[in-house]
C-alpha cells in the first residue's frame, strides 16, 4: 500500500543557493537573480531583465538522508510570436555529484514575444511541483540545477528527511561572463551547458553571468564582477556587441579598457582570461544588427541572418574579425603590466571544422553537441597543466 511520505518543508534562503548574486522576496517565494540589486537598477531593459532572472548555473544544494524530494516552483517560460515552442526548462538532480535525475516543472507563466515589435505580454499561470523519488538511502549531497531558460521562483522545498547545508568542499570560483551561449541556449540542460560542463571537468564551483543577449560591456556588471568573490574570472566578448550593433570600434577598446579596470579593482592578481566569440559565419566579416530570418518558418525553423553591410567596416562597424583583433592587441598590451591577464581566440573552441561538422542550427547558436565540445576544449586549455586556470596559476 502505496503511503505518502512525513514531508518537511525548509526555507529556501541564500544559504541553499549557489550561482546566485542576490535573492528576492516574491509574492509566491524567492527568485534567485544572477546581478544585484544595484545592477538591476541601472537598466531598464527588458532583454536584460529576462536574461539575468533566468537562473544558469543557480542550484540548490544540501546534505540529507531524504529518499524523495519535492521543489514548487513559478516558472516564466518565454515564447515567440509565430515561433515553434521553445522546449521546457529542465531541473537536474545531482547526487554525490552524478546525475540521478531530470523533470521538468508545469503550468507557470508564459512571456509572449513578438520579435517584429519588440513588444511582450506576460499570461498568468499556476505553480508546479517538480518530484524526485526513490532516491538511494542514506545521507548524500543533493544538488539540483535550476533551468537555464525559465526565469524561476522558488516556493517550497519538501523532503522526507531533513536537510542541513552542504560542506564547503574548498573548491575555487570560477566567475564567467558571457552572451547566450554562455548562458546556455539550446543546450540540453542545466549541468550541459558549457561553462557547467567545463566547471565540473575543472572540479571549480560556477558563478555564470552569461547573460543572452547582453554581453555588452555594461559598467554595472563589471562593478558585480568586481565585488564577487571569485578564484578565476573569464569574460567572453563579442557576438551580443555586433548582432545588436551597439557601438563602433572607437567606443569598443575603451569601453573594453574600462570593463577590465573595474574587474581589477576587486581582482587584482586573480588569472583573468579574456575569451574572443566563437566562430560565426554570418557576423565573421558581416556588421550586425542580426535579424530574425522567417523563411524556415513553416519547417519550425527561426534562423538568423546579418543586416549590416561588410563595407561598413571602414565606418568603424564592428564584426567578429574586427574585434578579435582588437581583443588580441588589448590584451598582450595590458599583460605586460598585468601577468595574470590571458587571451583565447573561441575559434579554439568551435572554428571552421566544427561549424562544418555541427553547424549552428538558428546560424548564432550552438547545439546540445557543440556545448559539450566547447565545454570539453574549454576545460583541456584553461584548467590543464600551463593553463590560465591551472593550479599553479590560480591565486
Amino acid at each position: 500500500m502505496h503511503t505518502e511520505p512525513n514531508w518537511i518543508t525548509t526555507p529556501i534562503t541564500a544559504g541553499l543557493l549557489r550561482g546566485a548574486l542576490d535573492l528576492e522576496r516574491t509574492e509566491h517565494g524567492v527568485r534567485p537573480h544572477r546581478l544585484p540589486a544595484r545592477a538591476r537598477a541601472q537598466c531598464a531593459d527588458g532583454q536584460l531583465a529576462m536574461a539575468e532572472a533566468q537562473p544558469s548555473g543557480v542550484r540548490l544544494v544540501f546534505r540529507t538522508g531524504a529518499t524523495a524530494i519535492e521543489l514548487d516552483a513559478l516558472r516564466t517560460k518565454t515564447a515567440y510570436q509565430g515561433a515553434p515552442p521553445r522546449p521546457d526548462g529542465v531541473y537536474d538532480l545531482l547526487v554525490d555529484g552524478r546525475l540521478a535525475g531530470q523533470r521538468s516543472v508545469t503550468g507557470g507563466n508564459v512571456l509572449m514575444v513578438d520579435m517584429t515589435t519588440g513588444s511582450a505580454e506576460t499570461r498568468p499561470g499556476p505553480v508546479g511541483t517538480v518530484r524526485f523519488p526513490g532516491l538511494p538511502e542514506g545521507v548524500k549531497d543533493v544538488e539540483i540545477w535550476l533551468p537555464y531558460n525559465e526565469t524561476t521562483e522558488l516556493v517550497a522545498l519538501r523532503t522526507d528527511a531533513p536537510v542541513e547545508p552542504a560542506p564547503d568542499r574548498g573548491r575555487k570560483v570560477w566567475l564567467h561572463h558571457g552572451s547566450s551561449i554562455s548562458h546556455g541556449s539550446d543546450a540540453a540542460s542545466p549541468t550541459t551547458t558549457w561553462p557547467a560542463l567545463a566547471a565540473s571537468l575543472g572540479g571549480v564551483e560556477l558563478i555564470n553571468l552569461g547573460l543572452g543577449g547582453s554581453a555588452l560591456l555594461d559598467p554595472f556588471t563589471a562593478r558585480a564582477m568586481r565585488d564577487t568573490s571569485a578564484d578565476l574570472i573569464s569574460v567572453k566578448i563579442g557576438i551580443n556587441l555586433v548582432n545588436t550593433d551597439l557601438m563602433r570600434l572607437r567606443a569598443f577598446t575603451p569601453a573594453v579598457h574600462g570593463f577590465l579596470d573595474t574587474i581589477r579593482e576587486g581582482h587584482p592578481t586573480t588569472p583573468l582570461l579574456v575569451v574572443s566569440s566563437v566562430l560565426c559565419p554570418i557576423h565573421e566579416d558581416t556588421p550586425g544588427p542580426s535579424a530574425p530570418d522567417f523563411s524556415n518558418l513553416g519547417e519550425g525553423r527561426l534562423q538568423f541572418k546579418a543586416a549590416g553591410d561588410p563595407a561598413e567596416r571602414a565606418g568603424g562597424k564592428l564584426t567578429l574579425n574586427v574585434i578579435r583583433d582588437a581583443l588580441s592587441g588589448l590584451v598582450e598590451q595590458r599583460s605586460a603590466d598585468d601577468p595574470n591577464l590571458y587571451y583565447l581566440d573561441g575559434r579554439s573552441l568551435y572554428g571552421e571544422q566544427d561549424c562544418a561538422e555541427l553547424p549552428l542550427p538558428d546560424r548564432i547558436h550552438p547545439d546540445a553537441a557543440t556545448h559539450r565540445r566547447m565545454g570539453d576544449r574549454f576545460a583541456a586549455l584553461a584548467f590543464a597543466p600551463g593553463g590560465p586556470f591551472s593550479a599553479d596559476r590560480a591565486s
